[in-house]
Parts: C-alpha cells; sequence; structure tokens
C-alpha cells in the first residue's frame, strides 16, 4: 500500500524509504554507524498522511534511541537533524528563499532590531563594512558538533523568539555575542577580538553563564550571575533587601541573602521581652518572594539564605526544608546556608559546647556586631560571651554539644540535600579584599562571594516637607560567570589563549551590564569580581587515560596552569586600562596572591620561573579584576558544551533524563574508547574528592560548587559524612555545596539549581 506525506506547504508526496536512506547518509557522515539501522522499525512510526515534520521528528526520535555506550555517536546524529529540522523551520518564518543558506547574518540582524527582538546596540557601534566583515565569520559548520540534548537545551532555552516561534541560529547567536562583548574594544584591533571570541564560543571552547548566553542581546537584559546581599535588624532594612531579591530574580540572577545580624525568636523590641519573632518569619517572606518574583517566567527566583552558626536560631533555621514539625515554621523554596568558623570546628572535635547568642542583645549590651567578625577578633569576643553566659550575665543564650550540631547538620543534608555550608574564616583568609570588608556567606551555588555590607536606610526631609528614602554605603556582591570547556583543550598555548578571552570577555561585560541593584554597580566598580570556571574534567582526564581517584597530581598542575594564565590576563588588561577601584591595600598591592607570597610559589609551584614574572608584573601593573576564578556546577549548560558538568567525577556512565515529552538517552563523550577511566561519583570514596577539590582549590581563588554523593548502598555510616566535613575544613576548602545521597532502591536526591549558575 503506497503511503502519503503531506508537505509544509500542503500538497502531497508519496513516501520514498530512498530520500530517508540518503538523509541518513549525510547525517552520519565521520561516524561508523550503520545507516539501515534507524530504518529497522520503520513500520512502527510511519503513518498514510503524516506531515513530513512528523516523520522527520519521529525519525529524530528513533535515532537518538539507538545511543548506547557501544555506540554513542546516534545521539550526536540526532542533534544534527534537531539542527536541520530548526533550519527549515527558521527559513520559513524569516522566508528565507529556498536555494539560499538559512544563514544571512545582515539581513538577520536588520529583521532582529527592526522586530525589537535584539537591541540596537550591534547597528550603533558597528559600521556597515564591520557588519559585513563580521558576517563572514560564521561558520555554520558549528551547528553540526551538537548531540540530541544539547541541541534541544540551546534551541528551547537560548534562541530568541518572536511571536513564540524561534527565528534565531545558533551562530547568529554567537557572532551577536561576540560583537557585543567586544563593543568598547579599541576599534584598530576590534574586529579581530570579535572574531576570537566567536570562534571560541562556537567552537565550544568557553561556556558563557546563562544571563549572559540569554540576555547579552536581548534589550534590558541583566548579564550578571550570581549576587549576594545582607539585612540589618531594621525593619527598613530588611524590607529594603527583600526589595533587592525581587529586583535581582526579576532580571534572572540568583541571589544569596545573609541573615546573621537579624535578632532571634525571643528578643526584645524596644525593651520589650519576648518580642521578636526570629528570622523564620523574614525567610518565609523571602521564599514567598522567590516564588512571586521568577526569574523571566523561566522558573521560580533562586535564593540562598545563609545564617551564622552562633545564631539562635540556628536549630529551627535547619528544619527549614525538612518534612517533620510546624509548617509554619517551614519554607521550602529556600536554600539554607551555614556558616561556620573555625571555633566551632574546633569544639566539634574537642566534643565540647557550643554557645549560641542573639546578636541584638550582644550588638545593644556589648556594642559588638558578631556577624562582622572572623578569625581571631570573633574567638576574643566570642570567649568572652562564653563567659558571661556561663555566668548567667545573658538573657537569651543555649549551650548544646557543637558535635550534636553537627549532626543535626548532616540529618539534614541527608533528608533534604542541604544546608550548604560556607568555612567563614577560611573564606575571609584568602580574601584578597580584607582590607576592604569581609565575606559574610556565598551565592546560591556557593563557588562566588566577596565583601558584601547592608545598606544604612535614611530618611531625608526635603524643603517641602516630602520624605525620601535612601540607602547609602552598601555592597551587593555581582560577579559574571564562564567556563572554560577542558574537553575541548588540547594544548598548553590553546588553554592559555581560551584562558585570556575569558578574561577579556568577562572584565568587558562588567561596563555594560545593567545591574538590578545600585549596591551591585557600586561592587563592580569597586571590585571588578569576575569568574572564570571550567568543565569537562572527568572527559579530559579519561582522554589522558587518568583515573578520577588517581588524578590529584594532575589536575594540581592543570589548575596551576589555568590561575597563571588567568592572572597574566588580568594583569595585561590593567596594563592598558587600570586595576579595580579598592586595589591599594588589597592582598594584590602587598604581593600577596592566592593567599601566598612570592617565597611560597618558589617552593610549591610547579612553574616556579613563570610565577616569578607574574609577582614582577603584578608590582608594576597591579590587576584589572579582585577575583578571578569561580568553578559553578554548570550542569545544563555542559549538555550544550557536549561534556561532562563541572570539575566532579560524573553521575553515571549512561543515563536517561526523563521529562515531559519523552526521554533523552545521554553518555560522556569518550565513553566507548575511555570507559574504563570514567569513574562514577557514586562508587568514590568523597573523602578522595575533597583531597581532588583541595588540589584545584589552593589555585581558586574565590570557590569551586563542591556536591557530595554519600551511596547508601555501600554501607555509608554518619561518620564517613562526618570525616568528609572535617577532611574538608582541614583541607581549606572554603565551602560546601549539595549533599545528594543514592537511596537503597537506586533513586537519589534530586537536586535544584539555579539556571543563572547553571554556565
Amino acid at each position: 500500500m503506497a503511503v502519503n506525506l503531506i508537505k509544509r506547504n500542503g500538497k502531497k508526496e508519496e513516501f520514498s524509504i530512498f530520500k530517508l536512506q540518503r538523509l541518513l547518509n549525510e547525517v552520519c557522515k565521520g561516524y561508523k554507524l550503520d545507516t539501515h539501522k534507524p530504518l529497522l522499525n520503520l513500520d512502527e512510526y510511519l503513518k498514510d498522511e503524516m506531515t513530513t515534520s512528523d516523520l522527520f521528528n519521529a525519525l529524530t526520535m528513533n535515532v537518538l534511541n539507538l545511543t548506547s555506550v557501544e555506540e554513542p555517536e546516534w545521539k550526536n546524529v540526532a542533534g544534527r537533524m534537531k539542527m536541520l529540522a530548526l533550519y527549515k523551520k527558521v527559513s520559513q518564518l524569516r522566508q528565507v528563499p529556498k536555494n539560499e543558506t538559512p544563514y544571512n547574518y545582515e539581513r538577520f540582524l536588520e529583521y532582529a532590531i527592526s522586530n525589537n527582538i535584539y537591541d540596537s546596540v550591534i547597528k550603533e557601534k558597528y559600521t556597515d563594512a564591520e557588519i559585513k566583515e563580521a558576517a563572514n565569520f560564521i561558520k555554520p559548520e558549528f551547528d553540526m558538533v551538537y548531540d540530541y540534548a544539547g541541541a534541544n537545551l540551546l534551541i528551547k532555552r537560548y534562541l530568541c523568539e518572536f511571536n513564540d516561534n524561534i527565528v534565531e541560529l545558533p551562530q547568529d547567536m554567537f557572532l551577536s555575542i561576540a560583537l557585543l562583548i567586544e563593543q568598547n574594544e579599541d576599534k584598530a584591533t576590534r574586529m579581530a577580538k570579535v572574531k576570537d571570541t566567536y570562534e571560541k564560543l562556537a567552537d565550544r571552547k568557553i561556556s558563557l553563564g546563562t544571563p549572559l548566553l540569554m540576555n547579552l542581546r536581548r534589550p534590558n537584559g541583566n548579564l550578571s550571575s550570581c549576587f549576594i546581599t545582607a539585612m540589618d535588624d531594621t525593619r527598613e532594612s530588611i524590607f529594603y533587601v527583600i526589595d533587592q531579591v525581587s529586583s535581582i530574580s526579576k532580571f534572572g540572577g540568583g541571589v544569596g541573602v545573609n541573615i546573621s545580624r537579624v535578632r532571634a525568636k525571643g528578643a526584645r523590641i524596644k525593651g520589650i521581652k519576648n518580642s521578636s519573632g526570629g528570622v523564620i518569619p523574614w525567610i518565609r517572606i523571602l521564599n514567598d518572594t522567590a516564588v512571586a518574583v521568577n526569574q523571566q517566567g523561566k522558573r521560580k527566583g533562586a535564593v540562598t539564605v545563609s545564617l551564622d552558626m552562633w545564631h539562635l536560631d540556628i536549630e529551627d533555621f535547619l528544619e527549614l526544608r525538612t518534612e517533620n514539625g510546624d509548617q509554619r515554621m517551614k519554607a521550602y523554596d529556600i536554600f539554607p546556608q551555614i556558616v561556620v568558623p573555625d571555633l566551632f570546628m574546633q569544639k566539634v572535635e574537642n566534643n565540647e559546647d557550643w554557645l549560641m547568642v542573639d546578636p541584638h542583645e550582644v550588638r545593644t549590651k556589648y556594642g559588638i556586631e558578631l556577624a562582622n567578625l572572623w578569625g581571631k577578633e570573633f574567638e576574643k569576643a566570642y570567649n568572652q560571651l562564653y563567659l558571661e553566659a556561663s555566668f548567667g550575665k545573658l538573657e537569651l543564650y543555649k549551650f548544646y554539644p557543637a558535635k550534636e550540631l553537627l549532626k543535626k547538620v548532616m540529618r539534614s543534608q541527608i533528608e533534604t540535600g542541604m544546608p550548604y555550608i560556607a568555612f567563614k574564616d577560611t573564606l575571609n583568609k584568602y580574601n584578597p579584599n580584607k582590607h576592604d570588608g569581609l565575606i559574610v556567606g556565598t551565592n546560591l551555588c556557593t563557588e562566588s562571594h566577596s565583601n558584601v555590607r547592608p545598606s544604612h536606610i535614611e530618611d531625608d526631609v526635603l524643603e517641602n516637607g516630602k520624605v525620601t528614602r535612601r540607602a547609602t554605603e552598601g555592597l551587593v556582591h555581582v560577579c559574571n560567570l564562564v567556563s572554560i570547556n577542558l574537553a575541548n583543550i588540547d594544548s598548553d598555548e590553546e588553554l592559555e589563549s581560551v584562558c585570556e578571552t575569558s578574561v577579556r570577555l568577562l572584565d568587558n561585560a562588567i561596563d555594560f551590564t545593567k545591574v538590578p541593584v545600585l549596591e551591585g554597580q557600586q561592587h563592580n566598580k569597586r571590585y571588578r569580581t569576575i569568574g572564570v570556571g571550567a568543565m569537562g574534567l572527568a572527559d579530559k582526564l579519561a582522554k589522558n587515560n587518568v583515573p578520577y581517584i588517581l588524578s590529584a597530581e594532575y589536575v594540581d598542575e592543570l589548575f596551576e596552569k589555568i590561575a597563571l594564565y588567568n592572572i597574566r590576563a588580568s594583569i595585561k588588561l590593567a596594563k592598558a586600562k587600570g586595576c579595580f577601584g579598592a586595589y591599594e591595600g588589597s592582598d594584590w598591592s602587598k604581593g600577596i596572591i592566592l593567599g601566598h607570597d612570592e617565597i611560597w610559589f618558589a617552593k610549591n609551584a610547579k612553574h616556579p620561573t613563570e610565577w616569578s614574572q607574574i609577582f614582577t608584573d603584578l608590582k608594576k601593573y597591579g590587576i584589572r579584576n579582585s577575583q578571578i576564578a569561580a568553578i559553578a556546577p554548570n550542569t545544563s549548560s555542559s549538555l550544550i558544551q557536549g561534556c561532562t558538568a563541572s570539575v566532579l567525577p560524573i553521575y553515571s556512565k549512561f543515563f536517561v533524563e526523563t521529562h515531559g515529552k519523552g526521554s533523552i538517552p545521554n553518555c560522556p563523550p569518550y565513553i566507548r574508547e575511555k570507559f574504563w577511566f570514567y569513574q562514577e561519583n557514586r562508587n568514590i570514596n568523597q573523602e578522595t574528592v575533597i583531597d581532588v577539590m583541595s588540589r584545584i582549590n589552593k589555585w581558586i581563588d574565590t570557590g569551586i560548587s563542591i556536591e557530595l554523593m554519600y551511596n547508601l548502598n555501600r554501607n555509608i555510616r554518619a561518620k564517613d559524612i562526618y570525616d568528609t566535613i572535617m577532611s574538608a575544613w582541614k583541607k581549606d576548602i572554603k565551602t560546601l555545596y549539595y549533599t545528594r545521597t543514592i537511596q537503597k532502591d537506586g533513586s537519589s536526591l534530586e537536586k535544584e539549581e539555579c539556571v543563572s549558575c547553571a554556565g
């Protein structure tokens, strides 16, 4: 029986298996695959009078489902087919003549600006001749490298739409981003830098953070991934911060809020005992704000709230996301984070009691703001308070066995994956800007942090009697992120070039990003914080036949090189453009890099000669960015990059992602050739992971999103989790991110992740 198909123009055409075979032969070029295989079960999805589009989609899914560890390339073939389908759809919407390539950048740019899809900046900043030159940079073959999961995510989340239809192609996007990122460069070299940035983005050497990738060419788009703010213990400050959170969330940013200054439950208000409800009611308002003001309609807002371990409300805080207890004390959309001083960990080790206090009482009785202290200053104040409480001189306090409190932390982590842990003294010991403030907590994915301070809210009475409120002196941490795709970099020369481009493009973004809050703009000027991260480490190790559990020495040298290249690039920028605002008095200005002086590098670095030159250049030119490196989880953007996420071991050698429209099989890129060199996190002792992370951590000036995974099928005990946390603290790990568990039935505790930090 003849089968007819309905073409896009509505006409009927008799089905031809030879056309499908020609298509499969074309999309399978370069792969050693049996191109007849996807047609073996053709009868299952071929129907009379189905559209050619439906047939193409069914064939694509059939190809995708052939993906296996033995033949992983089928997912790449399905990715090519996904791109071909996009070409047809976009060409039809943009009315591209049938015999022309879908790529005509000059014509597309006019279309995008005239329909308000793009901001008009490109046309304003570049001449027609420069745009014509840039159009020739486009290489459509870069579209053919994506596997299905990467192509699918790129199309669904990042390409621009008009009237709910995708009208932008991937290379349009990458070229537009390159033009915008390099817009303020010297015109004599600008086009060369545009080409350099375009090729590294399009060839998947550099992965941009989600806000940069999503918003850079859109009107009024926020480009920054990470924000951190802090509350003062006043109603005005609390609601001011809630408004900050809503503004940041509106423009797609993830935000951290330190709440340690807010008085505890039962504290006095205007001298009246038991008036305060503590931090939990305010956290619940933050929770509802995150839900109500979503990330540009893509998903609910993402907020981590941090609280110091000495705060009297810490026990209630640890129960925020557990299922048991009073539901009025819960905040299920908040990501809790504890801020842990060294003194607490020492008391855990020594099996001593821990003192929890109300910050308001400490502030009013002793003039001490505990949230502003770390290191020796904190220990001195804490020991004074310990004595005062021992003699009954404090009204609100509680002694509790430190080890038992850590057990409560661990129980919550096993049940909910949280709280995250920020080791406050370690964060501040390595803070290059300790002369100008302190780090009070981290961003949502724990890899980014710097000095923040709450704004002072003041009322001004104007001449006409009107009262206006203004905020002064506050700083909100802001950071832009990229990740280097280590899987696609094969030489030191290429790695250095990629690092230099990464630093330049992030620094450039600072100059034209529109930060949603004023205090964030001030932070950008003062610190010029950027975050160059990494992904695909598991792939790079596999390519070089290095098992993850034996990789400590390898990654130590690799990330030393990355640090060296990044810092060299920022010094080069300082030579041309000047240093960050708060440079004088910083560790950098004192000849201290990553917490160490030149003598340390001479004794401990594998490349002491290169570091010696870095110190010489630093003294001469200074540095452009106060903090340069941060390794985000980048779980979703690694799909686009076709590599494994971040710097952790892989989750699984073969996995199937399930969503509303079906299942997507996936596996690491080199799984067939390097199967035994990919080691799954679930089968690795987490102290080994911490050891590898510590080798990377010493070359990272901010942090790493370190996700821990405990396989309950391997007789994991509480002591194993305890030992891992203690090991992380002793090895100067700054933060611990999500805790995942593999249950006895094989299921895992799923994590939620901020889209902004995913890049």
